[in-house]
């Protein structure tokens, strides 16, 4: 077994651990106290990490579940007025598209995301692990996408609101 474990600045903390059985899994702490998990393909090295097989999101209180049955690891994420001294107010976050978002079916374009969140979406990772970055206003949102969004608090608390609901 081979644990790595690195901050992220602005984002939170990742654990990095490579099986006995040369499985890969990802843990990434975001600092609003979500959790997301990886499970990747190995790579060519025990350091490399394939293409992405599966992603759960926790809430709090999910992970904290899943951490007393798995025997657990804690992490106390920083105050958002430290994020932002890091980054000088910049966050970058990864949303996941609920299956229920109303965003569903519709484009960056009809959404009109930067303009009404301040937003940037930096790229996609679909459901079957297709990947693109710094997608146009044609892209379409699908059930079960992760994209990677760059923006101020507000900005991407506004950004999420509008995924889930389909307004500001």
């Amino acid at each position: 077994m081979h644990f790595k474990e690195t901050d992220l600045p602005g984002i939170g903390r990742k654990y990095w651990l490579h099986t006995r059985s040369g499985e890969h899994l990802v843990i990434v702490i975001h600092n609003d106290e979500r959790r997301d998990l990886f499970h990747m393909e190995s790579g060519d090295t025990a350091e490399e990490l394939g293409d992405m097989i599966s992603m759960v999101t926790l809430d709090d209180d999910e992970a904290r579940a899943v951490a007393a049955i798995v025997g657990g690891m804690t992490y106390k994420p920083k105050f958002q007025n430290e994020r932002e001294v890091m980054l000088d107010g910049l966050m970058i976050e990864w949303l996941r598209i609920e299956p229920h978002a109303a965003s569903i079916g519709m484009t960056i374009g009809e959404l009109d995301i930067r303009q009404a969140t301040g937003a940037v979406i930096l790229a996609v990772v679909t459901k079957d692990r297709e990947k693109q970055y710094n997608p146009g206003p044609d892209y379409v949102f699908t059930a079960g996408a992760t994209i990677v969004v760059a923006g101020e608090p507000s900005q991407i608390k506004l950004l999420k609101k509008l995924l889930t609901d389909g307004r500001t």
